[in-house]
């Protein structure tokens, strides 16, 4: 190699410098050509039975799934898979979209294991964290591959923490949407029943007037995907629930979350509560359970989404006593009332139990619950996946077994049309193009 010092004398200095600058450039560019091309992204090719693809409702026997890195590339009877694709057979399944919980709470444990008040107050944040990093897991190994996360009870901002842990592969769970504290007027929330001369921590963050816009704005710098509002909630111990904000207080908060690119979630059981979050602009409505047939219209015209939480309700009544026949609870015939309304009604309903009042890796339990209420499973499958993709603001990412969207994926043994509760036991689980559950023959 020649180092040619061209045109005019110079110091040694800045011949040294001229002459360390070739060398360096020589390196880098011979660096470059030794550095081999990346390889080739994994391509797989899944055969199941049938493919229910999250679109168009109907299962497609015979249909191919190519999945090429962590993208879904093609999808149909013959896809054009590459010379080098690992072919996965996968015989008796019905290949879905990976399914979505919409309305989760991984830092909380069944109540028959511990009340909420004992969770949020006595547990150690890192206790809740532990068992956390379980829940999540055991989440993805149900075929739930991203989960809308709506507070962490108290928990402060560990989601955010988990949500990260996920991310980087530290370890294993689902996509996560979290909420972090959420909101609630001052007072209104809990735990509650202790002397009032102390401030005992709450379950979500406290805030009114000006000052809620200022927290939604807090909570979405430190992380929230999406705004959480309690829009009722019982003032005292054994009282109904009753409506907090006012519908300016909520809609200068979905003006900023909005404005912010993101959603806004409300908590509302009661007739008025969920009029006013309607009204000022929420874009789903979380329980629910007093939904006159009016505010269903109301909530179909304005385009909120109704997500019902089947599964917490009949799962509190369970630790309550209940066996689960006849005669029912008034709690779950004024429910299946609701849900029966919410159906006629024809707004759009989303899929999510509040898991975590119920074990964690059961979030199938919402959709078998839909399904024995009067939903069709064509419906409650869509809904579970780009319907929930949608009312989460990640439509045409994921939800769908369509080019282009990300490989989440599950295999389940038989036809879910015909048997919802085969959503149980997935035989093959994949997110972003790993298969993170092998295929298992049960």
């Amino acid at each position: 190699m020649k180092l040619i010092l061209i045109n005019a004398p110079r110091s040694s200095g800045a011949m040294l410098a001229a002459a360390l600058m070739g060398l360096s450039l020589f390196a880098s560019s011979q660096g470059a050509a030794d550095t081999p091309p990346p390889p080739a992204p994994q391509a797989i090719l899944l055969q199941p039975a049938a493919v229910f693809d999250g679109v168009d409702g109907v299962v497609h026997k015979g249909w191919k799934v190519l999945v090429i890195g962590d993208h879904i590339a093609e999808v149909g009877p013959n896809p054009a898979a590459p010379a080098n694709a690992t072919t996965l057979e996968l015989p008796g399944t019905t290949l879905l979209p990976g399914l979505i919980d919409a309305h989760v709470h991984l830092f909380l444990h069944p109540y028959d294991e511990a009340s909420w008040n004992d969770q949020v107050l006595k547990e150690p944040l890192a206790l809740r964290t532990a068992r956390a990093t379980v829940a999540a897991r055991a989440t993805l190994m149900a075929g739930f591959t991203t989960v809308r996360d709506l507070g962490t009870e108290g928990a402060g901002y560990a989601d955010v923490g988990l949500k990260a842990a996920i991310n980087q592969g530290i370890i294993p769970g689902p996509r996560m949407v979290v909420a972090t504290r959420a909101l609630v007027a001052t007072g209104a929330y809990g735990p509650k029943g202790f002397d009032p001369g102390f401030d005992v921590p709450q379950g979500a963050e406290e805030a009114d007037g000006p000052a809620l816009v200022a927290a939604a704005r807090r909570q979405i710098g430190r992380g929230a995907d999406v705004v959480k509002l309690y829009a009722d909630y019982r003032w005292g111990a054994g009282e109904d629930s009753r409506p907090t904000f006012s519908i300016e207080e909520m809609r200068a908060v979905v003006d900023a979350a909005h404005a912010a690119g993101r959603l806004v979630a409300a908590h509302a059981s009661t007739d008025e509560g969920i009029r006013r979050a309607v009204l000022a602009g929420v874009d789903t409505i979380e329980h629910g359970n007093e939904a006159s047939a009016a505010t269903f219209a109301l909530m179909k015209a304005h385009g909120t989404v109704y997500c019902p939480t089947l599964a917490a309700s009949d799962a509190i009544e369970r630790y309550r006593g209940w066996s689960g026949g006849l005669p029912e609870p008034a709690s779950i015939v004024a429910k299946r009332a609701s849900f029966a309304a919410a159906l006629r009604s024809g707004v759009s309903i989303c899929v999510g139990g509040d898991t975590g009042v119920f074990v964690h890796g059961r979030n199938a339990r919402e959709l078998e619950l839909m399904v024995a209420w009067g939903m069709a499973p064509r419906e409650a499958l869509l809904a579970a996946t780009s319907g929930n993709a949608r009312a989460i603001g990640m439509s045409g990412k994921i939800g769908a077994i369509k080019p282009g969207q990300l490989a989440d994926l599950v295999a389940v043994r038989g036809d879910p049309l015909h048997d919802i509760t085969v959503l149980y036991a997935p035989a093959m689980v994949m997110k972003n193009g790993d298969i993170v559950r092998p295929v298992t023959d049960r």
